[in-house]
């Protein structure tokens, strides 16, 4: 079943970890997992000290080149009446000014210990939400899922 954009919005809030998916000049796409928190329609992510394949991060990268974004927080249980997944799209912008980034951190610390010791440096990215989405398994356990034509299961 789909879900409202408020039930998604919380959903996505319950998250722990997201993925994001950026897009560069040349329409390469890009998926990494996220630490964030969520303020309103505004979720904020922080580059932090954890060891990162490159740098500069293509994230950072693409959102200066294309600030359209798309996040996804999903929840899979062998149970599959409680699968859901919660997806946001928005606009990207980065910000490496202290002074901005000092509320998106606070936030990244209330929400996770491991920044309250040793809080991300930055830069953060903010992504206005446009758009909330996602879908929660409605049936009973023994119902199949939905197919569409062709047989593939129905998005």
């Amino acid at each position: 079943m789909r879900l409202t954009e408020g039930e998604a919005r919380a959903r996505f809030g319950q998250g722990r970890v997201a993925r994001l998916a950026t897009v560069d000049a040349a329409g390469s796409p890009h998926l990494v997992p996220f630490t964030f928190a969520l303020d309103g329609d505004m979720i904020v992510l922080a580059v932090d000290q954890k060891p990162k394949s490159s740098r500069p991060l293509r994230r950072i990268a693409n959102i200066t080149e294309n600030p359209r974004v798309s996040a996804l927080v999903d929840h899979y249980e062998d149970e599959w009446p409680n699968l859901w997944w919660a997806r946001a799209d928005g606009l990207g912008e980065v910000w490496e000014d202290p002074e901005r980034c000092s509320a998106p951190i606070a936030l990244l610390q209330a929400k996770y210990r491991q920044y309250r010791d040793q809080p991300p440096s930055g830069p953060v990215v903010a992504i206005v939400v446009e758009r909330w989405s996602g879908w929660s398994y409605s049936g009973p356990p023994d119902e199949p899922e939905p197919r569409r034509p062709g047989g593939g299961p129905a998005a």
